[in-house]
Formats: structure tokens, sequence, C-alpha cells
């Protein structure tokens, strides 16, 4: 921590990032989207975070952990620095979130429950096949109908994304070849 002469104290950016558990490249990124104040340079060109930005730091990742996305805290922060309390918005899109993580709730359970009955389906299959014989337990869901809720969920955008990847790698095998067998 530096003293710059007056009698409040600041941090550089390494110091605030290590007091905070956060990269440089975080606090950076923080002040883009507005979450962070950009703070004011010394004489060498570093920047200097006063003591207040570890409270702010830690604010925005507690509420990050609880659902908020940077661009509704940006805005919600931005708000109160206009001496707007945005209280009853936190109120409304923190009610918003618990409204999503019920509903997540009970999505995870209908598919809990389709994968018990699934892998018991397998069991049944396993159990009546004879050693060596395929037993079908992936084509078997294509003819056990419609996925349930759980399976029918949008699936965020990271999820799309990350599945288009591995879907794109796996596409380029024929699993279903003579030969996929033999790999």
């Amino acid at each position: 921590m530096r003293d710059v002469g007056e009698r409040s104290a600041f941090f550089r950016s390494g110091e605030l990032a290590a007091k905070a558990g956060v990269s440089s490249d975080t606090l950076r990124h923080y002040e883009r989207v507005g979450v962070l104040p950009r703070p004011p340079r010394g004489k060498n060109g570093y920047r200097l975070y006063p003591a207040a930005a570890v409270e702010r730091l830690r604010l925005v990742r507690r509420a990050m952990g609880i659902g908020f996305t940077l661009e509704e805290l940006a805005r919600l922060l931005r708000a109160r620095a206009n001496g707007s309390p945005p209280c009853r918005e936190v109120r409304r899109l923190a009610s918003r979130k618990l409204e999503e993580v019920e509903t997540r709730l009970r999505e995870l359970e209908a598919l809990r429950e389709e994968l018990a009955r699934t892998l018991a389906d397998w069991d049944a299959r396993l159990e009546g096949a004879t050693s060596g014989e395929p037993a079908h337990l992936l084509e078997s869901l294509s003819k056990s109908g419609e996925p349930s809720a759980g399976g029918k969920r949008p699936l965020p955008r990271m999820e799309r994304r990350s599945r288009r990847k591995k879907e794109q790698r796996w596409n380029r095998f024929d699993l279903f070849s003579p030969c996929a067998a033999r790999r």
C-alpha cells in the first residue's frame, strides 16, 4: 500500500489484485465494463486504486457468485453513483435469479429421474445380454421417446459453445461404422 502524499492510502494494480484475489487483467476488465471506477495514475503512470476498491471488488465477486452479471452490476453501480439508489432493482433482479435457480433445480431433478430410469433399463438389458453380445444401450436412447423437461431446457451460451466444439470434434469420426468398433 502506498501513501501518495495525502492521508489516504492507495494500492498499485498488483497489490490490489493480490489483496482481492483476482488478476491485474481482471481489474482492467472490471474498469472497462464499469464495475470498478478508473483510478487516478501516479506520476510514474501506474494506476493507484483507493483502499475502497478492495471492498468494491469483494462486492462484485460476491454479487457474481449469486448470479449477477457484470453488465447488471455496472448498471446498478452507475445508478448508485448518480444518486439513484437501485435497491428495488437489486431486489427484483435477485428474486428473478432465485426463480431461475428453482427452475434449474426442477429441471435437474427431472434429469436425475430420467437418468435413474435409463440406468435401470440398461442394467436389465446388460443382465439379459450374453457375454460379448451388444446390449445396444445408446441405441435404446433413440427409442425411449422424447426427453423429459430436464432434456428440453436451452443450454446456456457457454454450454452451447462447449457442446458445439465437442460435436465438431466427434463429427470427424463416424462412430457407427464397422471400423469404429475396432478403434
